[in-house]
């Protein structure tokens, strides 16, 4: 686990991790309220719930009040041309939308947009060529230059190498999908990053705190996808004929 050393209690000091799933998500069997009080407890103090394509999880755990933590509400949408992170949000986004008609909707919620796991082929990244993500970054307002569960290649190192010759701001994230993985990734900022403006400004101070899930949480992914399937709570499908 990263160690904050209780950094984030320090006035204008922030750990923030933007990208974490619970059980809302179809690959996930983390408790919501378990996972924010993991992530209190390991020294996060903004957490950003982004289960896949729905938001009652985040908003489950937002709405329980635990104190020590502020929880942002968000989601990891499947668009037509990849995954994009959409925070602060009161409505589910739906998937299958175009990557531009996804940010056009999280903006009209007051809600920020961030580039999960770009150039990692081995999930849904946005964008299927460096020159489609580059044409993404004018329209966001972060990309994950370290994600926790990237494993092997260099996508990570090339995400780092996107954000600075864009100038666009990097961050660090758990990508957690379990209890294990919590914390494990995370991102110091300085100020208050509880609002939509806060998080923007806050941004331009980002540092990344990296680290890296273990082999075994990575193992729990396919079977928390078949108990999932088991219980009805698959992948949330694009609705017939949703617009583009």
């Amino acid at each position: 686990m990263v160690g904050f050393g209780g950094s984030g209690a320090r006035a204008g000091i922030a750990f923030v991790d933007l990208h974490c799933h619970t059980s809302a998500s179809f690959d996930s069997l983390a408790d919501p309220l378990k996972v924010v009080r993991a992530a209190r407890d390991r020294g996060i103090t903004h957490l950003a719930i982004t289960d896949h394509d729905r938001i009652d999880g985040a908003l489950r755990a937002r709405d329980a009040g635990i104190e020590g933590i502020t929880i942002i509400v968000g989601e990891e949408v499947k668009t037509a041309g990849g995954d994009l992170i959409c925070l602060f949000l009161h409505e589910a986004i739906p998937p299958g939308l175009s990557p531009a008609e996804t940010i056009a909707r999280a903006r009209e919620q007051g809600g920020l947009v961030g580039i999960p796991h770009p150039f990692d082929r081995h999930r849904g990244s946005v964008g299927k060529a460096e020159e489609e993500i580059r044409a993404l970054v004018g329209l966001v307002d972060w990309v994950e230059v370290h994600n926790a569960r990237i494993v092997g290649g260099k996508a990570n190192e090339q995400a780092a190498e996107l954000a600075r010759s864009t100038g666009i701001p990097g961050v660090a994230v758990s990508d957690a999908h379990s209890i294990l993985e919590i914390g494990v990734a995370a991102t110091r900022l300085e100020g208050d990053p509880s609002t939509p403006a806060g998080l923007l400004a806050a941004l331009a101070t980002a540092r990344v705190v990296p680290g890296r899930a273990t082999y075994f949480a990575r193992v729990i992914t396919p079977l928390a996808k078949l108990v999932q399937r088991v219980r009805g709570n698959g992948r949330v499908r694009p609705a017939a004929g949703a617009p583009r």
